[in-house]
């Protein structure tokens, strides 16, 4: 299943490190010239291979229009190496994963072009009728008030009540068995590092193309 689109809008839900899933879910894709990928977050921590997960995205972007939101888990990452926190709320979500595959913390914190990366990842994302971000929104706040740690952190309020933003809401974080529709929202993460699948969805046209993660 090659060129599944063009001029497609493509979400594309939690990585957790699981480089081999996320190559052939791109190599199914086929994204071109005219595409544009929007990633929800979590790119690392848990599963094998976080460095290399991002080194593929760096170089994705280069040939393909890339759009890369931030989840928890780069925000966690960001809070130890940026604002010198404990590491334990870290440790209790993978960090040792990730470390592994840079080799050590030292190498992860000075790798510029790593470190560019998770400091230029976006918290929310709007494409036409359609609100992308990690976690969720907070109910009837508007998005530019919405607080930056519930955009990466809320759950059950936000997937449980109406939002109210005017927007339909494309979202990762809180892992389903398979995609989740609601009327104001689409939740795309299938649970890829626990053995599930990693999940895109073209939004002008409904498409789906997800990958099985049991070897990740």
């Amino acid at each position: 299943m090659r060129g599944v689109s063009r001029m497609g809008l493509w979400a594309i839900g939690d990585i957790h490190g699981c480089l081999r899933p996320l190559e052939r879910l791109i190599e199914k894709i086929s994204p071109g010239e005219g595409d544009k990928l929007i990633f929800l977050g979590d790119y690392i921590d848990r599963g094998p291979d976080s460095k290399g997960v991002v080194d593929f995205l760096i170089h994705l972007s280069k040939r393909v229009q890339c759009v890369f939101l931030r989840g928890n888990h780069e925000q966690m990452l960001l809070d130890v190496v940026d604002n010198n926190d404990d590491i334990f709320l870290w440790n209790l979500n993978g960090a040792q994963a990730t470390i592994r595959s840079y080799g050590n913390l030292l190498e992860l914190e000075t790798s510029e072009e790593h470190m560019n990366f998770y400091r230029n990842t976006k918290y929310y994302h709007i494409e036409g009728n359609y609100l992308f971000v990690h976690g969720g929104v907070r109910p009837n706040v508007l998005i530019n008030r919405q607080e930056p740690r519930d955009l990466i952190w809320i759950r059950e309020e936000f997937i449980r009540k109406r939002h109210n933003l005017g927007f339909i809401v494309i979202f990762g974080h809180t892992p389903f068995e398979d995609v989740y529709k609601d009327a104001d929202k689409i939740g795309i993460d299938t649970g890829c590092v626990y053995g599930g699948k990693l999940t895109a969805i073209e939004l002008k046209m409904g498409t789906v193309v997800q990958e099985v993660c049991s070897n990740v």
